[in-house]
C-alpha cells in the first residue's frame, strides 16, 4: 500500500489526465503531456539501453530547453540521479565539479560544448550525448540527442525500477564562492515536498502558463521543474534571459507566473518596453535569491503590475524555508508599508518543517525585530548531506537543525528577515550594519539601477561599507550626495562611507550578486572595480 514520495509520478498523472494539453512550448515548437511523456520515456529507455543503472549519475549541462526538461525526467524514473551543471562555471570548476560527482555520461548543448572540449580527456568517462544548435559546431566524440532517443527498439519497454524515496534524485552543487563546490545530495522525498510548497503557496493552477526564467539548473528550478508537470500547467522554455523577449512572452503566451532572482525583477521594471506591456491574466513572480528591496517590489507592482511573492531558501534545503504570506489586513496598508512588508522573507512553508532564528548561544531570538540571530532549519526538505564530504556536513548540520549562514530578525508576527548573510555583515568600529539595509534605501534613490554594498578594509574603523553603484543611463550623481542621501535617512554610522560608480555587477547565473568577488578587489589586492 506504501507510495514513495517522488515527483516523477507526477508526470504519470499528467501524462494520464491531460495528454492533449500543451505541455512544453519552447520557440517554435510544442509537445502535449502525451508527446512530453513519450520522449521522457525514450531518453529513459535510451540510457538503460547505454549501460546507465539505478544509482548511476548522470551529469546534464543545457540551457531552459525542453531537453533540460526531459532530463530531469528521463535520467531519474530510472533510479539514476541527475548532476545539474552551471554553464556559466570555467572549465576548471566543471572539472572538479564533473569528476567529484561520479557522473558516467554528459548531455550538453553544443553551444557550451568549448568548456568541455578543453578538459574532456581529464574526465572519468568517455560518453557524451550532444544537442544539437544551429550555427554551434562541437569536436566532442558524442551521439546527437535525437539520434540517441531512437536509436533504441521502438517495441522496447521502459525498465521498471523501484523507488525509494530516501535515494537519491538530483546531486545539485553550490557555487564554491569560498572553497571548492560542494555536491548537495537531494532525495526524491524531499525535491516532492519542495514542489508541493511550490504548488501550494505560489498558487499553482491547471491553466497556469509558466515561463523559466530561472535556470532549471538552479536547485531544479526551486521546484518548478516539478511542479508545474504536477498541475497540468505548460512551460514556457527560455533559452537566454532577454528582457525584451521576456516581456513580449508575457504578452504572446499569457504567462501567468515565473520565477527569478531579484536582479532579474530589476532588469525587467528598467526595461523601456516595460510600461508598454498589456497584460491579459494576473501575473505572479516569485522572487529569491537574495532579499530584495522593498523599492523594487514596489516598483515591479506598480510598473508592471507583477504580484510580487517572497520565498526564501538554500539549495540545501531543496529549497524553500520561508515565503512571505499575505494576509488580508495588509490591503489597508499604504504601498510603502506593503513593500517593507513584502521585502520579509516570511514564515514557514506548510510542508517544509521547522524554521527559526537563533542568537548566537543558541536560544530563538526575540520576536521584536531586533534581536539578531542566524537562520536554523530542519525538516522535510533538508538535504540528505554533502557529497563524499563529512566534514562539511557536520559543519552545516548541528545537533539536527540546518545552519543557513544568514543573519535575520524575528518581528512580533513571526515574520523573520534577513539582515545579511554572516559573511556579508559589515562590522565596523565594533558597530553591526546590515548591507542589505543599506542596499534598501539606495534603491530609493532614482538614480541607481542597481546597487552592491561591501565591508572595506580602513585603517581606524577596522571596516567601512562601501556602496558600488550602476547608475541608470543618463544619470549624473557625485558619491558625495549619495552619501549625504544616505544619511538623511539612515543614521549616520550605517551610510556608506565610501561610493564607486561601475558600469556592472559580477552575477551567477540566476542574476545573484556575487559579493565575494567584489570584496576579493579590495581585501585582496590594491585593484580596484572597474
Amino acid at each position: 500500500m506504501f507510495s514513495p514520495l517522488t515527483p516523477l509520478d507526477w508526470k504519470r498523472r499528467a501524462v494520464k489526465y491531460y495528454p492533449e494539453k500543451i505541455a512544453v512550448i519552447d520557440e517554435e515548437k510544442k509537445f502535449t503531456y502525451k508527446e512530453f511523456g513519450e520522449r521522457t520515456d525514450q531518453l529513459s529507455i535510451a540510457l538503460h539501453e547505454s549501460g546507465i543503472r539505478k544509482g548511476d549519475h548522470v551529469a546534464v549541462m543545457l540551457p531552459n530547453t525542453h531537453y533540460m526538461l526531459e532530463c530531469f525526467y528521463g535520467i531519474c524514473q530510472i533510479g539514476a540521479v541527475m548532476v545539474p551543471l552551471n554553464y556559466r562555471l570555467t572549465s576548471a570548476d566543471l572539472e572538479y565539479i564533473i569528476n567529484h560527482s561520479d557522473a558516467k555520461m554528459l548531455i550538453i548543448d553544443e553551444e557550451f560544448s568549448g568548456l568541455i572540449e578543453e578538459i574532456a580527456g581529464n574526465l572519468s568517462f568517455e560518453e557524451f550525448v550532444v544537442v544539437k544548435v544551429p550555427g554551434q559546431k562541437s569536436s566532442l566524440k558524442a551521439v546527437e540527442y535525437e539520434q540517441f532517443l531512437v536509436q533504441s527498439d521502438a517495441n522496447t519497454a521502459l525498465p521498471v525500477v523501484d523507488i525509494d524515496e530516501n535515494q537519491m534524485l538530483t546531486l545539485n552543487y553550490t557555487s564554491g564562492t569560498t572553497s571548492k563546490p560542494k555536491g548537495v545530495m537531494l532525495p526524491h522525498r524531499s525535491n516532492y515536498m519542495n514542489a508541493a510548497n511550490f504548488l501550494y503557496h505560489l498558487n499553482v493552477k491547471h491553466d497556469d502558463v509558466y515561463l523559466h526564467t530561472l535556470p532549471m539548473f538552479h536547485a531544479n528550478g526551486w521546484g518548478g521543474v516539478w511542479a508545474l508537470t504536477a498541475a497540468g500547467a505548460t512551460h514556457v522554455c527560455l533559452r537566454k534571459v532577454d528582457t525584451s523577449l521576456i516581456l513580449d512572452l508575457f504578452e504572446s503566451e499569457n504567462i501567468s507566473l515565473l520565477c527569478g532572482a531579484p536582479t532579474i525583477v530589476n532588469m525587467l521594471v528598467n526595461d523601456p518596453k516595460a510600461k508598454e506591456v498589456q497584460l491579459k491574466t494576473e501575473l505572479r513572480m516569485a522572487t529569491a535569491g537574495s532579499p530584495p528591496a522593498a523599492a523594487l517590489i514596489q516598483k515591479a507592482q506598480e510598473i508592471l503590475g507583477l504580484n510580487m511573492i517572497h520565498v526564501y531558501g538554500l539549495t540545501e534545503t531543496s529549497p524553500f524555508i520561508l515565503y512571505c504570506e499575505w494576509k488580508k489586513e495588509f490591503e489597508s496598508k499604504t504601498k510603502d508599508e506593503q513593500a517593507s512588508i513584502k521585502a520579509r522573507q516570511g514564515i514557514e512553508l506548510a510542508f517544509n518543517g521547522e524554521t527559526k532564528v537563533l542568537n548566537p548561544e543558541g536560544v530563538e531570538v526575540a520576536w521584536d525585530g531586533k534581536e539578531m540571530g542566524e537562520i536554523v532549519t530542519r525538516g522535510n526538505v533538508v538535504m540528505t548531506g554533502y557529497y563524499k564530504d563529512p566534514q562539511k556536513t557536520a559543519e552545516a548540520i548541528k545537533n539536527g537543525w540546518f545552519y543557513t549562514g544568514d543573519l535575520a530578525v524575528t518581528y512580533p508576527d513571526g515574520y523573520i528577515e534577513i539582515q545579511d548573510r554572516i559573511k556579508d555583515l559589515i562590522i565596523s568600529g565594533g558597530e553591526n550594519i546590515s548591507s542589505t539595509e543599506i542596499e534598501g534605501v539606495l534603491y530609493k534613490h532614482p538614480d541607481v539601477l542597481e546597487v552592491a554594498v561591501i565591508a572595506v578594509p580602513h585603517e581606524k574603523w577596522g571596516e567601512i561599507p562601501k556602496a558600488i553603484i550602476v547608475l541608470h543611463p543618463g544619470a549624473k550623481v557625485t558619491e558625495a550626495e549619495i552619501i549625504t542621501y544616505c544619511r538623511s535617512i539612515m543614521a549616520h554610522f550605517k551610510a556608506p562611507k565610501e561610493v564607486e560608480f561601475v558600469e556592472s555587477l559580477p552575477k551567477t547565473a540566476t542574476g545573484k550578486l556575487q559579493k565575494f568577488r567584489l570584496r576579493e578587489m579590495y581585501w585582496n589586492s590594491s585593484k580596484k572595480v572597474n
